[in-house]
């Protein structure tokens, strides 16, 4: 059987935490998360994701749209 090498981690910044996040301009964010979005994981109790999808349904939109609806307001549109 043949070892995969480990994936390359690019360190984060001390000093600029926008960098880290948008990448350093040396091709060491991912070319589909960089044109489309990027993903986001939390943890969440089941019974608080219950009611996100409730109100979702209830709304008739997915749990995606709804939450990143609301992450809009609460942060609004940040530098393009």
């Amino acid at each position: 059987m043949t070892r995969r090498p480990a994936p390359v981690l690019a360190a984060r910044p001390r000093d600029d935490a926008q960098r880290w996040v948008d990448g350093d301009g040396k091709g060491r964010t991912a070319p589909k998360a960089e044109a489309y979005s990027a993903r986001l994981t939390i943890d969440v109790t089941p019974a608080l994701r219950g009611r996100i999808k409730v109100a979702a349904f209830r709304q008739g939109v997915t749990v995606a749209d709804l939450l990143r609806a609301m992450l809009e307001e609460r942060f609004g549109a940040g530098p393009s």
